[in-house]
């Protein structure tokens, strides 16, 4: 499906945004770009999801990521998205825990003084693993994202909560969520039908308690976006249900 395709479809769902992958955008010309602003017009861009590995275990692959980052905080600005997604990296076998937490803590808050030039606000999530990487995500395990989440505490970067990640690992979501609400910025709305397993269903149908957090999120003044990650590959009718279910559990919660 192309970009234009998508934000069709989107408006058929009911959708009042989009969130746009990275390996979705081909390239940076300016003839492409412009081509691909004017199939977004029809709805927003509201966030970009980008997946830089600044825990790369060669040191001269690390400053290839982070000059690729950059370039996605670039692009993400052309398009006029408000705010960029940002993962650590993966978790190479080789990387010490202590090394990595490092590596990610400095990369972000060197990103986080480009990002301010171009008027784009980052965003770390607690990620499992994208179709991109061949690891999980550093961050996965609960420990290492509250560690790295607090090593750039004194930055602006904000947290983009997936309300099944922490699940999928297996820690207590509400835990978690006490510990960054403070911080939080979007939300990820997915869902997994086993705790400690990512086995995306179709949102709503699976174990995440929806209506505790979105409790939870209105009781801390949260009104951000909502994007809904739909990865139960049952296609567009499990976008439309997704879109259905978010929309009442917000509205009951």
């Amino acid at each position: 499906m192309s970009v234009k395709d998508w934000v069709n479809t989107a408006k058929i769902c009911g959708l009042d945004a989009v969130d746009l992958s990275m390996l979705l955008v081909a390239n940076h010309t300016p003839v492409y770009l412009s081509q691909l602003k004017k199939d977004l017009s029809e709805l927003p861009l509201v966030m970009m999801t980008a997946y830089p590995d600044f825990t790369h275990p060669d040191a001269l692959q690390r400053q290839r990521e982070r000059d690729y980052f950059y370039r996605d905080i670039a692009l993400a600005s052309a398009l006029g998205a408000k705010y960029l997604r940002m993962t650590p990296g993966q978790a190479h076998p080789e990387m010490d825990v202590k090394q990595g937490v490092g590596l990610a803590t400095e990369a972000f808050k060197r990103s986080a003084d480009i990002a301010h030039r171009y008027g784009v606000k980052l965003l770390f999530e607690n990620h499992s693993k994208p179709g991109c990487w061949r690891y999980p995500d550093f961050s996965h395990p609960t420990e290492i994202f509250l560690k790295i989440a607090d090593g750039i505490r004194d930055t602006d970067i904000g947290i983009n909560f997936d309300t099944a990640n922490t699940i999928v690992y297996g820690s207590d979501v509400f835990e978690v969520l006490d510990k960054v609400m403070d911080r939080i910025v979007t939300i990820h709305a997915a869902d997994t039908a086993e705790r400690g397993a990512l086995k995306p269903t179709v949102v709503g149908e699976g174990i995440v308690p929806f209506d505790g957090i979105f409790k939870k999120l209105k009781e801390s003044g949260f009104d951000g976006w909502i994007c809904i990650e739909e990865a139960s590959n049952t296609g567009i009718e499990g976008v439309k249900k997704a879109v259905g279910f978010v929309r009442a559990a917000w509205a009951n919660a």
